[in-house]
């Protein structure tokens, strides 16, 4: 898959596209707290492009507001990393410096990243806006069970097949389509949620998969490298228990 065939997949109407480059020393302003976060912009970025800013007035979708957020835009942006870029961090970054919902995509020669973050008001300080919770990403081509389910994405991400009474939840809409992914590559079945709830559930045990694998590959690691046999057992038991929790898990979903 290439770049061009995600970017076809949104279905994106000419009113509404930009196709205009962005210095990267705007991310390095507002989206690098560190000195290693400035590096890793200048040195694994070589190109950002707006693709398209879908507003009321573009697309046709009302804006949103509530106590919490104001979505008046939605911005499309592609990212071209260099080699050995780390593409997670690098998108947290351009999500942060960025201070509307973004449909962010990441190239690189090795795949394609999609990942989206929700916006909300900062808690502190009056007119920021930060991330609210963390970023929901996926790599193409990833682990598909089949390419019936990488297909199925595709065709799941066109902007007409999305929630049109408002910009928020035209954007949860995407958010959900790259959930049902990740949930298709442990089911193998893709399938888009019937009601909010039910994401919402499917949100939540995404969150506990991920947890339990991480703590599975935590208790192999220590395993391997344990020298008492004692505690070599208790280790495989604690893993053992890891991974039949992890396998209920993915039955929910």
């Amino acid at each position: 898959m290439i770049l061009q065939d995600l970017i076809a997949a949104l279905e994106l109407p000419a009113s509404c596209r930009v196709d205009q480059r962005i210095p990267k020393k705007l991310l390095v302003e507002n989206g690098a707290p560190t000195a290693s976060d400035k590096r890793q912009i200048n040195d694994g970025i070589e190109e950002i492009q707006w693709l398209a800013a879908l507003k009321p007035n573009t697309i046709g979708v009302p804006d949103y507001r509530d106590d919490m957020r104001e979505y008046l835009e939605i911005a499309v942006l592609s990212v071209t990393l260099r080699g050995d870029a780390k593409a997670g961090r690098l998108a947290e970054l351009v999500h942060r410096a960025v201070p509307y919902p973004m449909v962010l995509l990441l190239n690189s020669e090795q795949s394609l990243m999609l990942s989206v973050a929700h916006k909300r008001w900062a808690q502190n300080e009056v007119g920021k806006v930060v991330l609210d919770g963390s970023a929901v990403a996926v790599t193409l081509p990833g682990d598909a069970p089949s390419p019936a389910v990488e297909m199925a994405f595709m065709q799941a991400l066109a902007l007409g097949r999305q929630p049109q009474a408002t910009l928020y939840a035209l954007y949860q809409g995407w958010m959900e389509s790259v959930q049902a992914l990740l949930a298709a590559r442990l089911t193998g079945t893709f399938k888009a949620a019937d009601s909010p709830e039910q994401a919402a559930a499917r949100r939540h045990t995404l969150q506990e998969c991920e947890r339990l694998e991480l703590e599975a590959t935590r208790l192999r690691t220590q395993a391997a490298r344990e020298k008492q046999l004692a505690r070599q057992v208790e280790l495989n038991l604690a893993l053992k228990r890891v991974q039949e929790q992890l396998a209920s898990a993915r039955q929910q979903l």
